[in-house]
């Protein structure tokens, strides 16, 4: 039960040269980690003192002898921040290290987050990514209340909810209420709990587990309850509120009867659904009712013979003009947070491919949506959580899940990136060589930036992705190429 004293010794920020200076002290830390995620929190703060040298500067900073750590010794020493306040590209920068030390999961990473997430609402007190940061934040920590209510402002704040906020928000809410009957259900089951709630639940809870460890459970079980009971009123996080539920519901378990078995059965079906709330939210049509599913050879018959276009998201398509001529293929399709113009992007989408872990888009009414993901596993959970019934006709299967890997088996070691939204689809689509035209519409790879619906547009353009080695791919079997067309059939 240690968070709950570390929860009121956590560093807390607000002035931005402060917050510069923790960044540029923790890169210092990072040197020579082997862990992955850090590895790659030390890059994002290297990125970002980079960006902090240019701005504070007002021109670009060369590469100083002995890079990063010449711009931490500066840093240390104090260099000036931007007297204008956080400018955009800083703020990406910090969002950045911030992300990703909030998936390194360690207290000294959270606290770092932490420290980001009060400067960047100090200095942008309506920054959408910030709410959602602070958020994402105060739930690691275990602050569900004030992570409803910072999502509650993101939610506030936008008009997209590609991040399925709105369904943790009532996720968390459902468990919040779940736990809440756990708790009166404990209390009146263990009427003796009640006196040992008065008493720091620390002891309270040692004293309970020394008890079952002499097998006096008559003694320790109201002790241990009276522990949760009292966590629950002090609203300890929610992280040692469930680890000391499991607990508590698996010594019970070992020491109920046929005749306690009703009462304990009640107890531990309060505790998985609020358990499965917070995991998942809640699933209106858990069937996903009103679709139909498509196997490879299924969707290979849907466009047999029929004109396909793939419309980009990129800043040429945004400006292109092209929407008629769009709109006179037989199959228009669209990627990920494709954003709508009928006069430059065309106004129909018969088939929308996007990876599972971003939900943009998904209640937008097509024929067909595709939804690649990697992992089995996690592609099964989006779709769970993600899919909006009624929205499309025809769902892919897990045949058509992830084309490149699973139907072209090209693995790791022969296309060592992972492959985007946009190749996976394509290459499903030349696998099949049943278009007699297959028109790739504004592709340039980001070169003219990205056009998205407008909570997307902040999403970094992952390394992750060999999108040299995809160009290479498409003009390599390209027929005719313009400015705004690569035609491959």
């Amino acid at each position: 039960m240690t968070r709950v004293q570390n929860r009121r010794a956590r560093a807390r920020g607000g002035e931005l040269d402060d917050c510069l200076r923790a960044c540029a002290v923790h890169s210092g830390k990072l040197v020579g980690s082997i862990d992955r995620r850090r590895v790659e929190l030390a890059e994002q703060l290297r990125k970002l003192l980079v960006v902090w040298g240019t701005t504070s500067t007002g021109t670009p900073v060369p590469a100083p002898a002995g890079g990063a750590t010449a711009l931490l010794k500066r840093a240390v020493k104090g260099a000036a921040a931007p007297s204008s306040g956080i400018g955009n590209e800083l703020l990406d920068a910090l969002l950045a290290v911030a992300n990703k030390a909030l998936e390194c999961g360690y207290d000294d990473e959270l606290n770092l987050a932490l420290v980001i997430s009060d400067t960047v609402l100090a200095q942008r007190k309506n920054s959408r990514a910030g709410w959602r940061l602070r958020a994402r934040l105060l739930e690691t920590l275990g602050e569900e209340t004030e992570a409803l209510q910072a999502y509650e402002r993101y939610l506030g704040l936008t008009d997209e909810d590609g991040f399925g906020v709105r369904a943790r928000v009532a996720g968390l809410r459902v468990a919040g209420e779940a736990e809440r009957e756990l708790f009166a259900l404990l209390k009146r089951q263990v009427p003796g709990a009640q006196e040992f709630t008065r008493r720091p639940a620390t002891d309270m809870w040692a004293e309970g587990l020394a008890a079952h460890a002499v097998g006096d459970w008559a003694q320790a079980e109201p002790r241990l309850v009276g522990a949760l009971l009292a966590l629950a009123a002090e609203d300890a996080p929610v992280n040692d509120r469930q680890e000391l539920l499991s607990q508590y519901l698996d010594l019970r378990g070992d020491r109920t009867d046929a005749e306690g078995l009703p009462a304990y059965t009640e107890a531990v079906a309060l505790y998985a659904e609020q358990r499965r709330s917070r995991m998942r939210g809640p699933v209106a049509d858990p069937t996903i009712g009103g679709v139909q599913w498509i196997t490879l050879g299924e969707f290979r018959n849907l466009i047999a013979g029929k004109s396909v276009c793939l419309i980009a998201n990129s800043g040429r398509v945004g400006s292109s003009s092209m929407g008629d001529r769009i709109d006179a293929y037989d199959l228009v399709v669209r990627f990920n947070s494709y954003k709508i113009d009928p006069k430059h992007t065309g106004s129909r989408t018969d088939i929308h491919a996007t990876i599972h872990k971003h939900g943009f888009n998904w209640d937008k009414q097509v024929t067909t949506r595709l939804v690649f993901g990697g992992i089995s596993g996690d592609w099964k959970y989006s779709l769970r959580n993600r899919l909006v019934p009624g929205a499309q006709t025809h769902l892919g299967d897990e045949s058509l899940r992830w084309p490149v890997r699973n139907i072209g088996r090209l693995g790791p070691e022969v296309w060592s990136g992972i492959p985007t939204t946009g190749f996976n689809m394509l290459y499903l689509l030349d696998f099949l060589d049943v278009s007699p035209t297959l028109d790739l519409i504004g592709f340039d790879f980001y070169e003219s930036g990205a056009y998205r619906v407008q909570e997307a547009m902040k999403l970094a353009i992952t390394s992750v992705h060999e999108y040299t080695s995809e160009k290479a791919w498409v003009m390599e079997r390209a027929q005719s190429v313009t400015d705004m067309r690569i035609s491959l059939r």
